[in-house]
C-alpha cells in the first residue's frame, strides 16, 4: 500500500480509520524516544526518521541528495512496518532486540533484515520500541553506516 503524502500529518491522515490511531502513537514513541538530531519527514512514501543534511551533508549513498535514512514506519497492505537501518547494520543491537521481544509480546516476532512487521495491532511493544529508539544517536548512527558503505 503506497500512500502518497507531504507530510507525516498527511500520511496519517490518508490512512485507513483501523490504523490511524496505532500509526499516530508508533510515530509518537518514536518522536519522544529518539535522541536529538534526527529529524522527521516522508521518506520513500513513509513516514521517516532521518539524520538532516545539516549535521550529515553527505546524504544517502544511494541519492545524496536525500538525506539519510534511520527509522520508517509503513501501513501495509496486511500488516505496520517498522523499519529500523540500526538493526540491520549492528548484530549485537538485532541480538538486544530479538531477546527483549518476547518478554513484551506473546507473539512471534516477525522481522526481516530491517523490518519489523505488526500483524496484530494490539500486539505492538510500544515500550520495547522506544527503548530501541534510545539506543543510537545520530553521531553513531552515521559512524556505523559509514562504516559499513565506506571504502577504507
Amino acid at each position: 500500500m503506497t500512500i502518497d503524502a507531504k507530510t507525516p500529518d498527511e500520511y496519517i491522515q490518508k490512512l485507513p480509520e483501523e490504523r490511524k490511531e496505532v500509526v499516530s502513537k508508533l510515530r509518537e514513541t518514536i518522536r519522544t524516544s529518539l535522541p536529538e538530531g534526527f529529524e522527521e519527514c516522508i521518506n520513500y512514501k513513509m513516514i521517516g526518521f532521518v539524520v538532516p543534511h545539516s549535521i550529515y551533508p553527505d546524504g544517502y549513498h544511494c541519492d545524496p541528495k536525500l538525506p539519510l535514512p534511520f527509522i520508517n514506519i509503513a501501513s501495509q497492505k496486511n500488516f505496520v512496518a517498522l523499519y529500523h537501518m540500526g538493526i540491520y547494520a549492528n548484530k549485537a543491537l538485532l541480538d538486544w532486540f530479538v531477546g527483549e521481544y518476547p518478554k513484551h509480546v506473546n507473539t512471534k516476532l516477525d522481522m526481516g533484515k530491517s523490518c519489523i512487521r505488526f500483524k496484530n495491532m494490539n500486539k505492538i511493544p510500544f515500550e520495547l520500541i522506544a527503548e530501541l529508539c534510545q539506543k543510537m544517536t545520530p553521531k553513531e548512527w552515521i559512524a556505523l553506516y559509514e562504516k559499513n558503505t565506506k571504502k577504507s
